[in-house]
C-alpha cells in the first residue's frame, strides 16, 4: 500500500489554525472570566470547561447536532453555501473544541497571577482596559499564556473522536494523523500505524522540548536582570 504524508498535512494544518483560533477565544474568554464575579462566574466556567469532561464522541454528537442540516445553524450555513459538516473546516471545527479547554484553564490561572495594582496603575495613567490588557497583563502572564498554546496544540494533533463524527475519515481531505492511525490499525497495517505513531510522537516531542527550551532561557533572563 501506498504511503501517503496527507494525514500529516491534514493534521499540521488544521492543528496550526485550531490552535490561532484558540489562542485568541481562550485569551477574550479568560479575561472575561477573571473580571466577572457572582454566580456567572462559576456558569463560565462550567461552560468553558465542559469539553474537557466529556468524552469525544459526545462532544462530537453534539457539534452533530448544533451544524447539522436539522439545526437552524445548519440550514442557515446551507442557504449561505457553506459545507461544514464532513469537511476540513469541520476537522478545525472539533480541533478548536477540544482544545479550547486547556488554553482558557491556562490563561486564565496566568493572568489571575497578574498583580492587580500594575493594571490599575496603567488604567490610572489613561490606558483602555483593552490596552491595560494587551501591554500589562499579557507580557506578565505570556509564560502560562505559551504553556497554554502548546497544550491546546498538542490536543488539537491528538484530537479524534470529534473529528471523526463531524468531519469523516476522507482521505487527504478530512483524515487526520489519529484517524489515519486508527484505520490502518483496523486494517491490519500495524508498521504504517507504527509510523504514524512515531510521526506524531515526533511531532509533540519537538513542541515540548522547544516549550521547555524557551522556559529556561526566559527564566535565566529574568534571573539575570534581577542580579
Amino acid at each position: 500500500m501506498e504511503f501517503s504524508l496527507a494525514p500529516l498535512r491534514v493534521s499540521v494544518e488544521t492543528s496550526i489554525v485550531a490552535t490561532a483560533i484558540t489562542f485568541f477565544l481562550g485569551l477574550a474568554a479568560a479575561n472575561w472570566r477573571i473580571r466577572t464575579s457572582g454566580r456567572r462566574g462559576p456558569v463560565m466556567d462550567a461552560l468553558f470547561i465542559v469539553p474537557l469532561a466529556l468524552p469525544p464522541t459526545v462532544v462530537g454528537y453534539l457539534l452533530l447536532l448544533l451544524l447539522g442540516r436539522g439545526s437552524p445553524l445548519g440550514r442557515a450555513l446551507e442557504s449561505l453555501g457553506f459545507q461544514v459538516l464532513f469537511s476540513w473546516p469541520a476537522t478545525v471545527i472539533a480541533a478548536t473544541v477540544v482544545a479550547f479547554p486547556l488554553m482558557y484553564l491556562s490563561a486564565r490561572g496566568a493572568l489571575e497571577q497578574v498583580n492587580p495594582s500594575f493594571l490599575h496603575a496603567a488604567r490610572t495613567l489613561g490606558a483602555s482596559e483593552w490596552r491595560a490588557f494587551w501591554k500589562v497583563a499579557l507580557p506578565l502572564a505570556w509564560p502560562g499564556v505559551i504553556a497554554g498554546t502548546i497544550l491546546a496544540f498538542a490536543r488539537a494533533l491528538g484530537e479524534f473522536g470529534a473529528t471523526l463524527m463531524i468531519a469523516g475519515n476522507i482521505p487527504g481531505k478530512t483524515q487526520t494523523l489519529p484517524i489515519a492511525i486508527f484505520f490502518a490499525a483496523e486494517a491490519g497495517n500495524m508498521r504504517q500505524a507504527l509510523a504514524w505513531v512515531l510521526i506524531t510522537l515526533g511531532i509533540a516531542s519537538v513542541a515540548l522540548v522547544a516549550f521547555n527550551t524557551w522556559g529556561r532561557r526566559r527564566r535565566g533572563t529574568l534571573s539575570g536582570t534581577r542580579g
